[in-house]
Parts: structure tokens; C-alpha cells; sequence
């Protein structure tokens, strides 16, 4: 099933951090690679590539496959953003995420009191987005792709059907989140066998699911957005007091938008623009922190992690302000990822002291979403995908459509139900990523492809809320500043801080004592241990004709390739 690994013991970090090693899951090859959360779904994306597939009938498989054998994220019932570098060095990037239903309302998940109902916003059917996933995958097979719909879907047809032996982390997932599924009928059938937990090595099949699969192979978009699929969704919505319609899933279409392009240091970046605002905070960072040379800094010093806490400290708080749907707000993109705007919010910078982040506002200029999934994916030809897909938190809001084996979102979670309270992730909002109907949420999934003089160089992305951004930051800081090769950069410990709260979260082996106990001296805040991985960034590094990929060893993921 799986593609033979090499499998490397690495030093994840500079001697001076105090990192321990680790071991990640590295393949070297030329004709084309796929780097996954699932062995499965990385091994699917393989054999398309070596059926004369490219990179996009391979993402769409594998994208497919995720949806069958990584549930938590992978999905067909949510939504994310796809980025393409064509052969041709052109760069596209597509909107699937999620949108609010026609009869969405700005206090739609305010109690009484005016406070925010957590359990609404998360847990219910009120707080599943119109999902993305499938109408976004097909157009981008139709457009770009090379074989047929029927074979692109046949393998999660396949996994689906004739089920698959699950392993510990899957199992484990299962009954961690037990007494979500409790909640409902259909989750449980899918998630339990007759109400006790699934155990490593049981073959879990999906029949409904697979019904479902069969629909869209046979009917492309219709067979999800029309039809019994459709009409299953709606009337499962009216029973439980959701708002979402069959005219809201016949209607929904995923939109190209411009990807976001900056330089750093001779190479360009490419990543996604609003909805997302990975591309915009990942861009302004890098332009905060193009003027110091991190590479003679060293990784892991004082002075390179107080320069990417105080550059990650002032891109959020402007997230907080600006960024929202393009479609409904005005997103002042061109300023926020110009380098004079740069310039000018790391102006206040003070090499020796932490800013207070009461103290920063967003910045201004003169008039003129923790589970996901990311999967990367090169092929031979010189074609490149990132994409990172969700159903935001792990399983959605738990709830499984009857008949079609669908877990449903709980994006509307990602909008900003009150200013200035924070969603689950901790991130504030305001008035631009208010709720509306027909808009699209705002993200933090941060796809990013770099290249140097026309050439692919790295494909990356990450999930983790509002650590994504932070995540793809440092695995481009690794590959571009510290020399890293693909399995160091993605294994090296890693740091987070979103300007609220005003603390530093941190891995095991991130900083040594030495440079925490100097960031405390200089007034940073928290330098809490995160107590658990920060991200799970798959990636493709490429050095002249040589693909490098891993799965990020926080996770169970898988690298196939030749």
C-alpha cells in the first residue's frame, strides 16, 4: 500500500536551541511526489502520477481520498484553497472555502444577553458553511486537469467501499471524540461499530459515504449540490433547526482570485489571498524581516525569534482589522503587503525590548481558521499544487448527514459573531469579517508555493488555526534563511504568538533556556510551552531536478513518490 520511505534520523535544530532529535518521514525522488496526513491518500496521489496523471489529477485524488481516510479534516462537507503553478510558471489560486447560507445574520449565534453561544456556533447545524470541497475540486480538475473525473475518484471510491484497516491514530481519533458522535445517530453508525469504539486493526467501511462518491463520479457536481444528496442535507438542516437550503448548495461556485505575490531575498512567494489571510500575514512578515540577515543571526537565537515574534505580533493585529471577503469588504491588500508599508510598521521595533501588544493598534497608511489538512504535490512535469482543506474544527461539528456519510463544517465559527471576542482559536474579528449572508469566512490557511527564477523551489501549508501562518512562516524562514533541507525545515521546533493573547507558545526544543530566559528579560510574555505540536506541514522541497518530500513528524502522514 504504501510507498517504501527513507527514513532519516535528522537534528531538527541548531546545537544551541538544545532540540532533541527526531525522526521524519523523508523520500527523494524525481518523477513526482505527494506529501499527506495519510499514507493512503499520499500512496493514491502516486499511482495517478504514474498512470500519466499530473499534479492536479493527483491533488483531486488525493484530496478525495482524505475525505475517506483522514476524516478529522479531510472532507467533502467543508471547504479550502487550492494554489497551481502551471507549467508555464503562471501561478493560480482558487477559492473553495465555505459561505454563509442565504438566511445568515450578523448576531445569528448571540444569546440574550448579547454574548456569543458557543455551543451554537460550533456544535450545531447552524454553524455548517455551504461546503466548498467538491464544486472546487471538479472545476479545478476540469480546467487543469488531465484524466477523467471517474478515475480521479475511482481510488476513495475504492477505500470507501471495500474499507481500509485502521490504524492507532485513527482509532484513537475516533474515540476522542465519542461523545460528539453520541450526540447523533447517523455519526455514530459511521464512527462506532453499534455504539462501541472502533480499535486499531478493524476494517472500517463506508457504504453510505461511498454512495455518495459514486453520486459525484457519475454526476460531477450535481451529484453533491442537486439531487439526493443535496435534498438530504436540507432536510436534515429543517429538522434541526439549520438554516442551510438546497438553493444554497445549487448555487454555490468556487471563484480564481489573484494569489498574493511578494519577493524575499530573490525568491518569489506566492500564497493565498482574502478570504485567506495567510497570504497577506505571511507576505507582510517577510517583509518586516527581509532587512536582517536571520541566516548570520543563526536559528533559534535571541535576536531571530524577538524579530519573528514582534513581525507575527504586528501582522495579526492588523488581521483583526482589515482582512475579511473581498467580495463584501474592502481589503487593503496592496498596502498591507507593499515593503514601504513594511517599512513602516516595523518602525517602533526595539532590538532590545518586546512590544506590549495592548500598545499596538493596526497599522495604517496614507489615503490612496484546530484541524485541517494540507497536502502538497509535484509532478514530473514541472506542475505544483498546495492545498489546505478543513472542516475547521476536528470532524466539523461532529454530525453526519443520514444516507450520505457527509460530516458537515463549522465554519461559521471562523466569522467574527461579536468584535473583539475571540472564536476558538483565540483570534479577535471585527466589523469586515462580520457575518453575511452568501459570504465567505475569513481563514488563516496559508497554501505557498516560492520560486526562484521561474524554477519551483518549495511547496508548503499547514493546518492549525491560527498557527498555520506561523507554521509556513518559519518552514520558508528554514528553507531560504537557515539553509534547511526539507525534512529539517519541517522538523525544526517551532514558535507562535497572534498579538492576542500577548504570550509566546512554544515547542520542546524551541528555545534553550538561555534564549527564554533573555526574552523574558527583554519583556515578552507568556513563553508557554504549546503542549503539543504546532502544525503539520507537508512539504516538497525541489533542488534542481530533485524533489525532497515529508510529512511533518508531529503527525502520522505519509510521503509516496518515485
Amino acid at each position: 500500500m504504501k510507498s517504501r520511505f527513507l527514513l532519516t534520523l535528522s537534528l531538527v535544530a541548531a546545537a544551541l536551541t538544545g532540540a532533541v532529535t527526531t525522526l521524519a518521514e523523508t523520500l527523494r525522488g524525481e518523477g513526482g511526489m505527494v506529501a499527506s496526513r495519510s499514507d493512503l491518500a499520499s500512496e493514491v496521489g502516486r499511482q495517478i502520477l504514474q498512470q500519466g496523471g499530473n499534479a492536479i489529477d493527483a491533488a483531486v485524488a488525493t484530496a478525495f481520498a482524505l475525505a475517506v481516510v483522514y476524516p478529522s479534516a479531510g472532507n467533502l462537507g467543508g471547504g479550502g484553497f487550492l494554489l497551481i503553478a502551471l507549467e508555464d510558471g503562471r501561478v493560480l489560486a482558487q477559492d473553495n472555502r465555505e459561505k454563509a447560507p442565504g438566511a445568515a445574520h450578523r448576531d445569528m449565534f448571540l444569546d440574550a444577553k448579547g454574548d456569543v453561544d458557543r455551543n451554537l456556533a460550533v456544535n450545531s447545524l447552524q454553524s455548517s458553511g455551504v461546503p466548498g470541497t467538491v464544486a472546487g475540486l471538479l472545476d479545478a480538475l476540469e480546467l487543469h486537469g488531465t484524466l477523467t473525473r471517474q478515475a480521479v475518484i475511482a481510488p476513495a471510491l475504492r477505500l470507501a467501499r471495500e474499507g481500509f484497516v485502521l490504524n492507532d491514530d485513527l482509532a484513537g481519533q475516533f474515540a476522542d471524540n465519542l461523545e460528539g458522535f453520541s450526540r447523533h445517530e447517523a455519526s455514530l453508525a459511521v464512527f462506532t461499530r453499534g455504539g462501541e469504539p472502533y480499535k486499531a486493526g478493524d476494517l472500517w467501511i463506508q457504504t453510505d459515504l461511498a454512495d455518495t462518491l459514486q453520486r459525484i463520479s457519475d454526476e460531477g457536481r450535481d451529484g453533491f449540490y442537486k439531487g439526493p444528496v443535496a435534498a438530504a442535507i436540507a432536510a436534515e438542516m429543517q429538522r434541526n433547526n439549520g438554516i442551510m437550503t438546497t438553493d444554497d448548495l445549487s448555487s454555490y461556485q468556487p471563484v480564481w482570485r489573484e494569489p498574493v505575490h511578494g519577493t524575499y531575498r530573490g525568491h518569489d512567494v506566492y500564497s493565498m489571498p482574502p478570504p485567506s489571510s495567510g497570504g497577506v500575514l505571511l507576505l507582510q512578515m517577510l517583509n518586516m524581516l527581509e532587512p536582517y540577515e536571520l541566516g548570520r543571526l543563526g536559528y533559534g537565537s535571541t535576536a531571530t525569534v524577538h524579530l519573528m515574534i514582534e513581525a507575527q505580533r504586528r501582522a495579526y493585529a492588523d488581521r483583526a482589522e482589515y482582512l475579511g471577503d473581498p467580495d463584501f469588504v474592502d481589503v487593503p491588500a496592496q498596502q498591507l503587503l507593499s515593503k514601504e508599508y513594511a517599512r513602516q510598521r516595523f518602525a517602533d521595533f526595539d532590538p532590545a525590548r518586546a512590544t506590549d501588544s495592548a500598545s499596538i493598534g493596526a497599522g495604517s497608511w496614507p489615503e490612496e481558521s484546530p484541524q485541517t489538512t494540507h497536502f502538497s504535490v509535484v509532478d514530473g512535469q514541472g506542475m505544483a499544487v498546495a492545498m489546505t482543506t478543513t472542516l475547521n474544527r476536528s470532524f466539523g461539528n461532529r454530525i453526519v448527514i443520514p444516507g450520505t456519510g457527509v460530516l458537515m463544517n463549522n465554519e461559521m465559527d471562523d466569522f467574527s459573531s461579536k468584535p473583539n471576542t475571540p472564536n476558538s482559536y483565540g483570534l479577535i474579528g471585527r466589523d469586515a469579517n462580520e457575518i453575511a449572508p452568501g459570504k465567505r469566512m475569513l481563514s488563516s490557511m496559508t497554501p505557498t508555493i516560492v520560486m526562484k527564477d521561474g524554477e519551483l523551489r518549495l511547496v508548503t501549508g499547514s493546518p492549525g488555526g491560527s498557527t498555520i501562518i506561523n507554521t509556513v512562516l518559519q518552514v520558508v524562514l528554514n528553507v531560504l534563511d537557515h539553509g534547511m533541507g526539507a525534512e529539517q525545515a519541517v522538523a525544526s521546533p517551532r514558535i507562535h504568538h497572534q498579538w492576542l493573547p500577548d504570550n509566546v507558545r512554544f515547542e520542546t526544543g524551541a528555545l534553550s533556556d538561555e534564549v527564554a530566559t533573555a526574552l523574558r528579560a527583554m519583556g515578552h510574555k507568556g513563553l508557554n510551552g504549546a503542549g503539543f505540536g504546532i502544525g503539520d506541514a507537508n512539504t516538497i522541497v525541489k533542488d534542481g531536478a530533485m524533489l525532497e518530500g515529508v510529512s511533518d513528524p508531529r503527525s502520522v502522514g505519509g510521503v509516496a513518490g518515485f
